[in-house]
């Protein structure tokens, strides 16, 4: 999943495609580099970030999803938590609704998704990206996510989402310190006892710096030592920024016997 943010306030790369050309050039650039899922957002999640209105985030992306939804051949999710954003995003062609509030801010999102007949993926996250690392606590990370999203899933079904369009994400980053991001990376296997496709964003992510000992390193290598961990226990979606790197490591990886 690559992503694409149309933001000026996103974590890694705010402002770099904040405007509609920069933005649809980036994205037409994902797919060629080999992205199976492009992931449009416009309202940055980013730890203390503040939120937008639905009317500037449809400003940010519509004009977006207008113009690749016509010239990409691979599915586009929109990163949103609004009902009223995924509504129109789906009407413009977009398939997949990428909800980081797991479907439980705006109660219209859960009608939006089974009625559009959407893929869905429901993310989890302590507290809001206001209020998230504050001082983010768990008795057992890996144990209470993991049963956060299996309850997650149960009333995705009881709304009328079949199962096999739903996606669950532990959300890391979200709410987590760095130490329970790495467990819940080496732990990310357990998930797929949840018998649903898992995504893990952890692109250029805090705690790979905090990993390699330096907050101000380049996170590029890092990330994909990271990933190719996750395709080492068959994670099913990956959401990267850098397309191009992680596609190449995941071919010679493969070709090296890394998923034997």
């Amino acid at each position: 999943m690559g992503i694409v943010n149309v933001t000026p306030d996103s974590f890694s790369d705010g402002g770099h495609f904040y405007t509609p050309n920069t933005a649809i050039d980036h994205a037409l650039r994902l797919e060629d580099e080999g992205a199976d899922i492009l992931d449009i957002g416009g309202e940055s999640t980013r730890p203390y970030s503040q939120p937008v209105s639905a009317d500037d985030e449809l400003r940010r992306v519509v004009p977006v999803i207008e113009a690749i939804a016509r010239r990409v051949s691979i599915p586009i999710s929109i990163d949103t938590s609004k009902s009223e954003v995924a509504h129109a995003a789906i009407g413009l062609g977009v398939e997949i609704i990428n909800d980081v509030t797991g479907f439980e801010h705006d109660p219209a999102m859960l009608d939006v998704a089974r009625d559009s007949q959407a893929g869905i993926c429901a993310m989890h996250m302590q507290g809001t990206p206001q209020t998230m690392q504050d001082n983010p606590m768990y008795a057992e990370v890996v144990s209470e996510i993991y049963a956060y999203l299996a309850a997650r899933d149960l009333s995705l079904l009881a709304a009328g989402i079949s199962p096999d369009r739903i996606c669950l994400d532990p959300g890391i980053g979200f709410g987590k310190t760095h130490e329970h991001n790495l467990q819940l990376v080496q732990s990310s296997a357990k998930f797929l006892g949840l018998r649903r496709p898992i995504l893990i964003g952890h692109s250029r992510k805090g705690f790979i710096g905090k990993l390699i000992g330096s907050k101000d390193v380049d996170r590029v290598a890092g990330t994909l030592g990271v990933t190719l961990a996750l395709a080492r226990c068959r994670i099913q979606i990956v959401r990267v920024h850098d397309v191009a790197a992680t596609r190449h490591a995941l071919t010679t990886f493969q070709a090296s016997g890394g998923l034997a």
